[in-house]
């Protein structure tokens, strides 16, 4: 004897079946046969709550951002400063990307506003085989030091090595649509000893180094049917192509915190795992010099809001508040409706919907602005 359970289950199937065998033509140009699946942007008819969030709920400190794509002149600097204040942004950290001239220039730029803005350098990668190349990275840090930079990064090593930062990225030759670079040999890693010498200088001068190592795991799946993430990031995909393997990349980063204990480490992104929280915690576990941020990782956390909220708790004196977003009002309110409410259903950037965390204020204060106060220089 069925249960009713059973019975339901079975006239549900009897009643697809029959859906089936009476569908209208395959030709209908309306008929979801014909559909492509990049044609398909579903209208969605859920209906759920919409909080409003203005201003963050209290003081945030953004410790990723750029100035190199949107911030040109003082006016630009002015406006974004009038951002800062409508949303509750106290100071963002600025990654110039740069060393030399370039850095005193932006120094310059933004020195009107020392309390709003703090400034991270680069450092040299040219050259890498030249003797004395170690001294030379160490004296442009201490310049650079004295010109303001509070901090160095986003160093970044998607697998082309470290020479293939932001600035190198947009001026990379490429070969039929593919990067082109050095032998993996020879590419510079996080962990290569020579500079050993700048991660000591950076820990003497207490500045954090924000590290983007590897990419979403996605990027070393194939593209196709199975792959996890929508069309516009197949540019970042790096399956098949001359990078090392995705766990390489983060073991490098792993090998350099332990050999470097006293620097301050600020792993961009969830370190690149937010597709595997478990792990961030073990890494955080192991290496009490490593802190993440959450920058341009909302779609991450939000798709897992429950065990996200848990892990945010359990790590909330680790984990940093950043965007990476361009900078603007609505940007910065979408983080503080995804952080601050219980809100679901929200849109995301990934291709699919999240869910907002709603995180209790002995979460969001360390993570919106006490962490921060706490490792970054800012004397």
């Amino acid at each position: 004897m069925c249960r009713p359970s059973a019975v339901s289950w079975a006239i549900g199937g009897m009643a697809l079946l029959w859906a089936a065998a009476n569908a209208g033509p395959a030709n209908d140009s309306n008929s979801m046969d014909t559909l492509l699946l990049k044609d398909y942007k579903p209208q969605s008819t859920l209906i759920v709550p919409e909080t409003h969030v203005a201003r963050a709920r209290f003081p945030a400190i953004d410790v990723h951002t750029h100035s190199m794509f949107d911030v040109k002149t003082e006016a630009d600097v002015d406006a974004w400063v009038r951002t800062l204040d409508e949303v509750g942004i106290e100071t963002v950290i600025v990654s110039t990307d740069a060393t030399g001239a370039e850095f005193d220039r932006q120094a310059a730029l933004f020195a009107k506003y020392p309390k709003r803005f703090r400034l991270y350098c680069s450092f040299d990668y040219s050259d890498i085989d030249a003797p004395g190349y170690t001294d030379r990275v160490v004296r442009e840090l201490l310049r650079c030091y004295k010109q303001g930079a509070r901090g160095v990064g986003e160093i970044s090593d998607k697998g082309w090595g470290l020479e293939s930062g932001i600035q190198a990225w947009l001026a990379t030759k490429t070969t039929n649509g593919h990067r082109t670079g050095p032998p993996q040999s020879k590419r510079l890693r996080v962990d290569d000893p020579r500079l050993d010498a700048l991660w000591e200088k950076c820990a003497d001068l207490k500045l954090p180094v924000s590290l983007h190592i590897a990419d979403h795991a996605s990027c070393w799946q194939p593209l196709g049917p199975t792959q996890e993430r929508p069309p516009q990031f197949a540019h970042l995909n790096q399956y098949g192509k001359d990078v090392p393997a995705y766990e390489e990349l983060l073991n490098g980063l792993d090998r350099m915190l332990a050999r470097r204990p006293r620097t301050i480490v600020i792993a961009c992104h969830l370190r690149n795992q937010g597709n595997d929280l478990a792990s961030v915690g073990q890494a955080l576990d192991r290496y009490p010099n490593l802190y993440v941020d959450i920058a341009a990782r909302d779609y991450e956390l939000g798709r897992q809001p429950r065990f996200a909220a848990r892990f945010m708790e359990r790590y909330k004196n680790r984990i940093l508040f950043g965007t990476d977003y361009p900078q603007n009002k609505q940007m910065y309110e979408a983080w503080w409706r995804f952080l601050e409410t219980t809100d679901d259903y929200l849109p995301g950037p990934a291709g699919w919907r999240i869910y907002a965390l709603g995180l209790p204020d002995d979460v969001l204060r360390p993570v919106y602005r006490e962490n921060a106060r706490r490792l970054l220089n800012w004397k």
